[in-house]
């Protein structure tokens, strides 16, 4: 199953512990070698692959540099690089909030609770 924005949030955990069982498995290691090599309780590598809840970040970062899928997250989140322009525009300075006065792309007008007409 591809992984796209429609999957609920159960169905991406529970496609994810597929994949990561599988990968687990073509390298030949138990659940129980996959979780000592990793640090992990058994039981948090076996609620990772039935997507039954997500798990730390960090227990499911373990998994991945265990079955070799480190460099990968890079595609996941990779690095922003600021243009040549805005690096001048910046003066080195790193920005360190939002500046929250535009409106949030897609939405319509103000924010309203459920109830308001």
């Amino acid at each position: 199953m591809k992984i796209t924005s429609q999957l609920s949030e159960e169905q991406v955990l529970t496609e994810i512990g597929a994949r990561l069982a599988r990968l687990r498995l073509d390298r030949n290691l138990t659940q129980s070698d996959l979780a000592e090599q990793a640090g992990l309780g058994l039981r948090t590598v076996q609620r990772l692959e039935s997507g039954e809840v997500a798990t730390q970040l960090s227990g499911f970062l373990r998994i991945c540099r265990v079955l070799g899928l480190t460099a990968r997250l890079e595609a996941l989140l990779p690095e922003r690089t600021a243009s040549p322009m805005a690096l001048l525009q910046q003066r080195g300075k790193t920005r360190q909030r939002a500046s929250g006065t535009g409106m949030v792309e897609g939405s319509s007008g103000p924010w309203k609770w459920g109830d308001e007409s």
